[in-house]
């Protein structure tokens, strides 16, 4: 469904992005991870069009997208759900899952986006007259992503949906996340709660100073010694 080969990407003359590449099949979820400040986020914003590539292609259900305006992306279903959520905080909860349906065919099908929206995030409805700055941080996570699911997401790309959540949220949001999948919608996945996150994984990549550098099942990743020594806190035995 999503093929990116050897993309580069530059921040003015720093180059972020160094011959990336990465494939998503129709209806796995896929997990990113590695340190911050090594390209993952970037990798995202140039996926969905914030960020135009000087090198490589994005080529997504069939289509070269990585030429395409933000909007054309967006009515083709690939949802891109940033780290800082990005929501009217002023705004009702209903209100803000309203502004997902903002392209013509998500419109039209609005009331059943919200639908599906409300029965996957039950806590959403019950507080759908609610201003979303009250809302606690994992409910704020599910808004973003409920607002994801609005525009008529047939891919969505998730930002560290755990980041600054307590456990208890953490795992209540990837249970949310595991259900979409099984809705078929694919899933693109920057995280760093590697431990937590990997059992929903049909692929992992481990991305290091703008590059992927490990690319393998889920089992592969939980046993290769690298990523157990760097990211699951486990030392190599010693031999």
């Amino acid at each position: 469904m999503l093929e990116v080969k050897k993309i580069d990407t530059y921040y003015d003359e720093f180059r972020a992005l160094k011959e990336v590449s990465l494939s998503v099949s129709q209806g796995e979820l896929v997990i990113v991870f590695g340190p911050n400040g090594h390209g993952k986020s970037t990798l995202l914003k140039t996926v969905s069009g914030l960020i135009k590539p000087t090198a490589g292609t994005i080529v997504y259900d069939s289509h070269e997208i990585h030429r395409l305006p933000i909007h054309k992306i967006v009515e083709m279903g690939l949802i891109y759900i940033p780290e800082e959520r990005h929501l009217f905080t002023e705004m009702t909860v209903l209100e803000n899952l309203k502004l997902g349906a903002y392209t013509p065919p998500a419109w039209v099908k609005m009331r059943e986006s919200l639908d599906f929206v409300f029965s996957l995030f039950p806590k959403l409805a019950e507080r759908k007259k609610q201003i979303a700055s009250t809302l606690s941080g994992g409910e704020l996570r599910m808004l973003a992503i409920g607002r994801g699911l609005m525009a008529g997401a047939k891919f969505l790309a998730i930002d560290e949906p755990s980041l600054g959540l307590s456990p208890i949220l953490t795992a209540e949001v990837f249970r949310k996340i595991e259900e979409i999948k099984r809705e078929k919608i694919t899933i693109l996945l920057i995280e760093q709660n590697i431990k937590k996150a990997a059992h929903l994984a049909d692929h992992i990549y481990l991305m290091q100073d703008g590059h992927m550098v490990f690319s393998g099942t889920r089992q592969e990743a939980l046993e290769n010694p690298k990523i157990k020594e760097a990211f699951l806190g486990r030392k190599r035995e010693e031999t």
